[in-house]
C-alpha cells in the first residue's frame, strides 16, 4: 500500500480567522491568552467609561450579553447569507471584523469634534458599541449593518439608549444628515471600499469620514489627523478626514 505525503496546512488567507490545524499547540495558546487578555483589557476599559452615564449601563451590558449568548465572530454560510452578499457584491471573507471598544470610540469620536448636536452614522456597524460612544457624547447615532442577525440581537439595547441599528447594505446608505460616517473596514475589498468611496461623496461638505487602517485616498478628502488606537484584535491606525466636495 502506498502512503499518500501529508497535506501541507492550508495558510489563512488575509482577513481570515487563522485556522486552528494549521499551528502548533504553543503557538495555539499564546494566541488564546492574548486574545483573553485583550478582551478583559477592552471590557475594563469599556466599564470605567459607562459608569460615567449609568443610562447607558444596562444598554452595554445587554449588548455584551448577546455577544456572549450568540459569537458575532462565527457566522454560518447559510443560503440566506450567500443570496444576501451576491446582492451586496461582498465576499464571505469581506465579514471577517473586529469590533471597536466604547472606550477606543468615545476618544476617537471626542477628537472628532462629535457632541451635542452632532449625528454619526457607522457603516458596517455589527452590534454597535460605536453607537453607544456617539451617544456617551450626547450625539445621534444610526448604524447601518447587513446582517440581519446581528440587528436582531442588538437593536433593543440600543434603542435603550436612543441610538438606532437598521438592516441594509451600506454602499446604499443615506449619509445627507450626518456629522460624521465611521466605517470600520480592513477586510474589505478594494471594491467595496470603492464604492464606499463613491457613498461618502454623497455627504454634504464639511463631514468628517472616520475610518480604520487605511484613509480614503480619493480627491475632496482631507486628512485631519491620525490615531493609533487599540481595538479587539490589536492597536490600528484611525484616520480623520473632512470631505470638501
Amino acid at each position: 500500500m502506498t502512503q499518500e505525503p501529508p497535506t501541507p496546512p492550508v495558510k489563512a488567507r488575509r482577513g481570515e480567522p487563522p485556522d486552528d490545524a494549521a499551528v502548533s499547540f504553543p503557538t495555539l495558546v499564546v494566541i488564546r491568552v492574548y486574545a483573553a487578555l485583550l478582551e478583559l483589557l477592552t471590557r475594563l476599559g469599556d466599564l470605567a467609561v459607562v459608569v460615567w452615564r449609568p443610562r447607558l449601563l444596562a444598554p452595554y451590558l445587554g449588548l455584551w450579553l448577546r455577544e456572549v449568548l450568540v459569537s458575532p465572530y462565527r457566522l454560518r454560510r447559510s443560503f440566506e447569507l450567500t443570496r444576501l452578499l451576491h446582492a451586496s457584491g461582498q465576499s464571505f471573507n469581506e465579514l471577517m471584523y473586529g469590533e471597536t471598544p466604547l472606550h477606543t470610540a468615545v476618544w476617537l469620536f471626542r477628537k472628532a469634534g462629535l457632541g451635542r448636536g452632532g449625528r454619526l452614522v457607522d457603516l458596517g456597524a455589527g452590534r454597535g458599541r460605536t453607537l453607544l460612544a456617539a451617544r456617551w457624547l450626547g450625539a445621534e447615532a444610526r448604524g447601518v449593518e447587513l446582517l440581519q442577525g446581528h440587528v436582531a440581537l442588538a437593536a433593543g439595547p440600543l434603542k435603550q439608549a436612543g441610538a438606532e441599528l437598521v438592516q441594509g447594505d451600506a454602499v446604499h446608505a443615506d449619509l445627507q444628515d450626518a456629522t460624521h460616517v465611521f466605517t470600520n473596514w480592513p477586510a474589505l475589498s478594494p471594491e467595496t471600499r470603492t464604492r464606499l468611496i463613491e457613498r461618502f461623496r454623497t455627504c454634504r461638505p464639511g463631514t468628517r469620514i472616520l475610518t480604520v487602517t487605511r484613509p480614503v485616498e480619493a480627491e475632496g478628502f482631507t486628512v485631519l489627523s491620525r490615531h493609533r488606537m487599540l481595538f479587539t484584535w490589536g492597536c490600528e491606525h484611525v484616520w480623520v478626514q473632512e470631505y470638501r466636495g
